[in-house]
């Protein structure tokens, strides 16, 4: 597993209880406040807010950016790969076409009265190994065409739709998030899987197609007319459902069959557990995973060596602010172990009347409504949590507290986020129409995925 945070490493600081909260409390502030009122981009953010933080702890001023940067590096490091990998293997599937014939092969099998379960499917499984906007950018030119045709408010596709693609965003690896937190908090990545597909599905349901229909009374739009939807690749050029959905599916099997390898009890020094551990690591996987795509989704669908190599190069360009800002989101984190400002807030979460994953929750929640990034709110709060995780918890309640801060990343998208006004854009809606619909459905699939997580925590 890898690992992030560097273990009990002396303090750069010996400041006061107090003044590492106030430094804890005037980093986050400054970030918050650089992000939301100065416009500033999150990386340049996360990294003057880390610099805020150090002054204030007291670090002397020639290490101000040490711990930021010996964190930006381990994070990239790391997590970065895993995110390099996860943009090709989706690059391929959307080249290839396998994209689009998973969505026809779950279209051609359904009635009008069953679509938004499959829209809410479809996203599910689509969202696994894609990113949010890619995974909108793929989808939403199918509600809009499956809506025109059936003659049914669009709302009632979309919202499913979206509901599956933002649950898999905040719950489950390989998304940036997911994977920072588990980075952060030293969580077992094939444990914090199995529960994050277990907490999604009730989630999406809830927050999707049930939600849907209360929604579509308010908002009874239909499909713009002017939606410009592209060409999809013709069927005979593109590879079978099977395959593009064996591309999904392989790096979740192999995570997973180490894990259920690792709670079986087989011994990890034979060869067998050997070979599990190795095969079921993220970054094999995804490697593994990255290089049968090339073949199954490119050679074999009639790429040469070097288109197939365009298209895994063009897949690195829209990840790039990704990495930064995740990668700026190690460096402060770092910052707060390095200034003893983590174990602090540790300590009081520890020892407030508060279950861990409900805090957790609670400190997502704040930070993604003052910043509008889910990214950024996961990233800040894993940093605070990870003490606390470090205290005691088990496996398992670690990887809870992963979907916890997973669940309150997304709370209750509004103006300050990028993908409210990208639905808003998408959908032909206006401001309040946004938030009657796609504001409510992320909140309603925050609560809904804070309690599935608490349910599940009683029962291991």
């Amino acid at each position: 597993m890898m690992t992030l945070l560097a273990a009990d490493t002396e303090p750069l600081t010996h400041a006061s209880s107090s003044q590492l909260a106030l430094a804890a409390c005037l980093g986050i502030a400054a970030i918050i406040l650089l992000i939301t009122w100065a416009k500033i981009h999150p990386f340049l953010s996360l990294m003057l807010g880390s610099a805020v933080l150090a002054l204030s702890a007291g670090i002397p001023l020639a290490k101000t950016f040490t711990s930021f940067s010996t964190g930006l590096g381990s994070t990239v490091g790391s997590v970065g790969v895993l995110i390099a990998l996860g943009a090709m293997i989706g690059a391929l599937l959307v080249s290839s076409g396998g994209a689009d014939q998973i969505v026809d092969t779950f279209l051609d099998r359904t009635t009008v009265g069953k679509l938004p379960w499959v829209m809410a499917a479809l996203a599910f499984i689509i969202g696994i190994p894609l990113f949010f906007e890619v995974g909108l950018v793929l989808l939403i030119p199918v509600v809009m065409l499956v809506a025109r045709r059936s003659k049914i408010p669009v709302i009632l596709l979309g919202i499913p739709a979206l509901a599956g693609l933002s649950a898999l965003h905040g719950l489950v690896p390989p998304h940036p998030g997911p994977l920072i937190a588990i980075d952060a908090l030293k969580a077992n990545l094939g444990l914090t899987l199995g529960f994050g597909l277990l907490v999604a599905i009730p989630t999406v349901v809830i927050s999707g197609p049930v939600a849907a229909k209360m929604m579509v009374k308010w908002v009874p739009i239909q499909a713009p007319d002017t939606f410009d939807t592209e060409t999809p690749i013709a069927r005979e050029l593109r590879p079978s459902f099977f395959v593009a959905l064996s591309v999904i599916l392989m790096p979740v099997v192999l995570m997973l069959a180490n894990t259920v390898a690792e709670t079986a009890g087989v011994d990890g020094k034979s060869a067998l557990g050997t070979a599990f551990g190795f095969f079921g690591s993220p970054l094999v996987a995804l490697l593994i995973t990255a290089l049968y795509a090339m073949v199954m989704l490119g050679l074999r669908s009639g790429k040469n060596l070097k288109e197939v190599s365009d298209v895994v190069g063009g897949s690195f360009a829209p990840i790039a602010g990704i990495l930064l800002i995740v990668g700026a989101g190690g460096g402060f984190k770092q910052t707060l172990v390095d200034s003893g400002v983590a174990k602090v807030i540790g300590a009081w979460i520890e020892g407030a009347p508060l279950s861990p994953l409900v805090a957790g929750w609670l400190v997502a929640v704040a930070v993604r409504l003052a910043t509008g990034s889910a990214t950024v709110s996961t990233i800040t709060t894993a940093g605070i949590m990870a003490p606390v995780a470090a205290a005691g918890m088990s496996d398992t309640h670690i990887a809870l507290l992963v979907l916890a801060i997973g669940a309150g990343s997304v709370f209750l998208s509004h103006v300050n986020d990028a993908g409210f006004w990208l639905v808003k854009e998408y959908f032909g809606m206006t401001v309040g129409q946004t938030f009657k619909t796609w504001s409510l459905m992320e909140t309603i699939l925050s609560v809904v995925g804070l309690l599935s997580v608490l349910l599940l925590s009683l029962v291991v």
